[in-house]
């Protein structure tokens, strides 16, 4: 866990993803109207892929569009966030509604957090009817319950650089959520639920509604290869139907197998076990609702339906999760910030005065478009002497993100060199958090900086490292890296020297 840093300045960012939905435009005309400090910047992440452009109406806040190439909200709000120059950032999707008091209260919530807290969760409120519920409203009743959705979530802009924002493998508004947060809490900090409220849609139903959202079992896919078969548990999900879905699919398949293969008696075996195990879970999910004809005709249809559609989308997602893992292990390079990636200005406050090295972007490009992570590792004790603030250690790391990355963690160690903290190089803890955050071993590191701390530091944790000299190194580091044969000239030759590329 990186040191944490109090939200005592709350300037802050509103994101919002959006595939264009109509109530947009009151989202904002809301945020515009309401009471409580108003957030520095309102960044629209227009996530579609028409090109056409966003109609949004006149308002006294300042609004920022940008696009991001229909990659979905994980992708969406990456864009976001990594645009934004404050700490604090806000997230609202663009279904919900906030009431007049919801920037005086999101401060409220932000401001009682303790230092080891990543972010705030909003209540959500979902509007329901006094009669009994059906399927569709049932699972929307349950976003009240969820944990961190991230329809109204507030986190921290550094903690969120530090484990790398949304894994963009989750192309749905579903999962992204419980992932990021999950990570956020193995990074070592915790998530509160704030006191404001925003009120939640039930979105329209068709037929074929619950049929269509089976899709989420790819990404159920991805959180197993993530965190185990336990995963659920980690995430509150519940324990889920998917066990149900395999049997009676598998039911189904026999039936259909036994026929072709002119087994009549397995045929009718089968087909019985299939039609119980349909009819039992057609029942459980109209019992409960208004049992109108129309509900319990969908019911009927869709539990036919789902299992098997559900068991297509969970192969799909293993096999992509087996595929994407066929190529061995990741190799993943770590920097070091001043005098590597930027010029050095000592303890450098202002982000106007980062000026990237020469051929530092092309080279980064390079790494990215060859699918190797990339994550930043720096000392930054400017902080602990009292020579720059929070916010403006924020700002310039913002700033080199904006240039450069985006990164896929950073990882910054701000205490002096006589805290005796486990994170400042040329101790291993910098290294050790980016490799946990890229889901890589240490050894499959490469840890590329100016100075011997960061080889030390590679040697602590087990890591590969390459020095690349700068005016400010010493020339008996210079020495001892030549003669260790990890030296290189510049950062494109230290790639070709670690093996990368």
């Amino acid at each position: 866990m990186t040191e944490p840093r109090t939200l005592t300045e709350l300037d802050y960012t509103v994101v919002i993803p959006t595939a264009g939905r109509d109530n947009l435009a009151a989202l904002l005309r809301d945020l515009d109207g309401a009471k409580g400090p108003p957030p520095t910047e309102v960044i629209v992440v227009d996530d579609r892929d028409s090109g056409a452009a966003l109609d949004l109406p006149h308002l006294a806040l300042p609004v920022r569009v940008l696009a991001s190439g229909g990659g979905g909200p994980a992708a969406a709000r990456n864009t976001g966030w990594r645009a934004a120059a404050t700490e604090l950032i806000a997230f609202l999707d663009d279904d919900v509604s906030i009431t007049a008091e919801w920037p005086r209260r999101l401060v409220k919530d932000v401001s009682d957090l303790t230092a080891d807290c990543a972010g705030s969760q909003a209540r959500l409120d979902v509007p329901l009817p006094e009669r009994p519920l059906t399927d569709n409203e049932r699972d929307a009743a349950g976003l009240m319950r969820a944990w961190w959705i991230t329809a109204d979530m507030a986190y921290r802009r550094s903690v969120l650089a530090e484990v790398g924002g949304f894994d963009k493998r989750f192309p749905r508004a579903y999962r992204e959520d419980s992932d990021l947060a999950l990570r956020i809490r193995r990074a070592g900090y915790r998530i509160e639920r704030g006191e404001r409220v925003t009120h939640h849609p039930v979105r329209s139903e068709v037929l074929l509604t619950s049929v269509r959202a089976q899709r989420g079992n790819a990404d159920d896919a991805v959180m197993r290869h993530k965190y185990g078969t336990q995963w659920r548990d980690l995430a509150g999900a519940g324990p889920g139907r998917f066990g149900g879905h395999v049997r009676a699919t598998a039911a189904f398949a026999v039936a259909a197998l036994s026929g072709v293969a002119g087994r009549p008696r397995a045929a009718l075996t089968a087909s019985a076990v299939w039609a119980a195990l349909t009819a039992g879970f057609a029942v459980k999910r109209i019992l409960p609702g208004p049992r109108t004809p129309r509900e319990i005709a969908t019911m009927a249809l869709t539990s036919a339906l789902i299992p098997p559609v559900a068991c297509w989308h969970r192969l799909r997602g293993e096999l992509t999760v087996l595929r994407a893992n066929n190529g061995g292990p990741r190799t993943a390079v770590l920097l070091d910030r001043d005098d590597t990636l930027i010029e050095d200005g000592p303890y450098l406050a202002d982000p106007d005065g980062v000026r990237p090295l020469d051929g530092v972007a092309a080279t980064l490009r390079r790494l990215r478009d060859a699918g190797v992570p990339v994550g930043v590792v720096s000392n930054q004790s400017g902080l602990a002497r009292g020579l720059l603030t929070e916010r403006q250690l924020a700002a310039v790391n913002a700033r080199v993100d904006a240039l450069l990355g985006p990164f896929d963690t950073w990882q910054v160690c701000v205490h002096g060199p006589d805290d005796g903290c486990t994170c400042r190089k040329p101790r291993a803890g910098l290294v050790h958090r980016a490799a946990d955050v890229l889901g890589v071993d240490p050894a499959q590191c490469v840890v590329i900086g100016d100075t011997e701390a960061d080889l030390r530091a590679a040697d602590a944790a087990g890591a590969r490292g390459v020095l690349v000299p700068s005016p400010r190194t010493k020339s008996a580091e210079v020495l001892r890296a030549r003669h260790e044969e990890r030296l290189a000239p510049d950062l494109d030759a230290a790639i070709r020297l670690a093996g990368v590329s």
